[in-house]
C-alpha cells in the first residue's frame, strides 16, 4: 500500500510540470508561433505553461502574439535568451529589455533582453534602442 501512494505522489510531481527553463536546440526548433527555424542564440524565447508545456519561440515578439493568440491558456514562467551570450535563457521578469532602434531580431520584433543592466546600456546607446519594462512588454 505504501509503494501505492508513493507512486501516486511522484506521478503527482512530474503532472504539475517543471517552470524551470528547457535549453533551446539551435537548427533543431521550431518556432511554435511562425513555425521557423530557431536558428539565432540571442534572440529566442520560451514559455511554459502552468501544467508544465514548454513552448519556443525564435523571436521574443513571437513569444508575445502566441500568448496573445492564447490568452485563455494560463502562462507559468517566461524565459528570454541573453542577447550578450548564446543559447542562454534567463528569466524574462529579471530581465532588462531594449525595443526599436537598429534591432535586428528574426522575426522584427525589434526586442532584446539582458540579465545585467550595464550591458543593457551598453547596447542601448549603440544600437540606438530605448529601455522598457517587462511589464510593458506584457502590454505590447
Amino acid at each position: 500500500m505504501k509503494h501505492y501512494y508513493a507512486i501516486i505522489v511522484l506521478f503527482l510531481i512530474i503532472a504539475c510540470g517543471s517552470k524551470e527553463a528547457q535549453p533551446i536546440k539551435i537548427n533543431v526548433d521550431n518556432c511554435d508561433f511562425c513555425g521557423m527555424s530557431i536558428a539565432d542564440g540571442k534572440f529566442g524565447a520560451e514559455v511554459i505553461t502552468e501544467k508544465g508545456r514548454v513552448f519556443n519561440f525564435d523571436d521574443i515578439g513571437c513569444m508575445l502574439n502566441y500568448c496573445k493568440e492564447n490568452s485563455n491558456t494560463k502562462m507559468g514562467a517566461y524565459f528570454v535568451n541573453d542577447f550578450s551570450k548564446d543559447n542562454e535563457l534567463i528569466p524574462a521578469n529579471t530581465a532588462f529589455f531594449l525595443l526599436g532602434g537598429s534591432i535586428q531580431s528574426p522575426m522584427r520584433g525589434g526586442i532584446i533582453a539582458f540579465s545585467k543592466e550595464s550591458e543593457a546600456k551598453e547596447f542601448g546607446v549603440k544600437l540606438d534602442a530605448k529601455p522598457v519594462t517587462w511589464e510593458a512588454i506584457l502590454s505590447k
